[in-house]
């Protein structure tokens, strides 16, 4: 399968037809929108816009007034191949904050490297508890410098009750997790998002992450999936690339919160 065949498949299940846990998807006229309806972070997102020169500015500020009723932040992620091209500017200047890009990766189960079903993954182990969620935030937040929590309310309540929807992986060493990855499995799709990857410094190039992108990737493929997809960090795009992921463009999160 060709990129341009697999974005066209990417942006119409993913984008536009997905249903995600705890949010609520609203097709509107030329865009789509979705809303957080239970315990998690942020207020919601909009994944899809066709728009135009003449209709960018009515429809950012249609759902800026949306979400400000709500008294929540939403995201608009904006993608290369989006219209129109000035797009960027005009969220800019109605109040939003850019992210840093994130390159869209994507690969077809079948096409991935054979090691991935052999590989020994005996270091990984399913995180199943509250407790494992934190432990996890743990290591995110000293990986990064920041606190990295903003997951784990949301993820804590689907390990309880979509359990068919996520998978969360991790290695223990040293009586603590040091490596952490996991899966949103968008059920009305053929796409495994995957997400996290982080390892503690003193623990890495020993073979963690591949690990863990062996266990989601069996997994996924074992429920019937048939693409993985990640929104990978510059540091995570040329590992991905190694491993038979391929970029079909690169996304921006532009961020809006009210008071902003």
């Amino acid at each position: 399968m060709d990129e341009t065949e697999m974005l066209a498949i990417f942006d119409k299940e993913v984008r536009r037809e997905c249903e995600w846990t705890r949010m609520r998807r609203d097709v509107l006229p030329n865009l789509v929108r979705y809303t957080l309806t239970d315990v998690g972070h942020g207020g919601g997102h909009i994944s899809w816009s066709d728009l135009t020169s003449d209709t960018a500015d009515a429809a950012i500020k249609s759902q800026i007034n949306y979400f400000k009723a709500l008294n929540v932040d939403f995201e608009w992620k904006f993608y290369t191949h989006d219209k129109p091209e000035d797009f960027p500017q005009r969220l800019l200047a109605l109040g939003f904050k850019a992210e840093e890009p994130e390159a869209l990766m994507v690969a077809d189960i079948n096409e991935l490297p054979q090691a991935y079903w052999t590989m020994d993954v005996s270091a990984v182990s399913r995180v199943t508890t509250p407790h494992e969620v934190d432990e996890i935030v743990r290591m995110e937040s000293e990986v990064w410098g920041q606190d990295i929590s903003g997951f784990a309310t949301g993820m804590k309540y689907d390990l309880e009750f979509n359990t068919d929807a996520i998978s969360v992986f991790a290695v223990w060493k040293d009586g603590r997790i040091v490596s952490a990855a996991w899966t949103h499995y968008l059920l009305s799709t053929s796409f495994a998002t995957l997400w996290g990857g982080s390892t503690m410094v003193d623990y890495r190039r020993k073979g963690y992450y591949t690990a863990l992108l062996a266990v989601r990737a069996r997994e996924a493929r074992e429920r019937g999936f048939r693409f993985l997809q990640v929104d990978a960090s510059p540091d995570s795009q040329p590992i991905l690339t190694r491993h038979g992921f391929k970029c079909l463009g690169y996304s921006t999160p532009y961020e809006w919160e009210p008071g902003g």
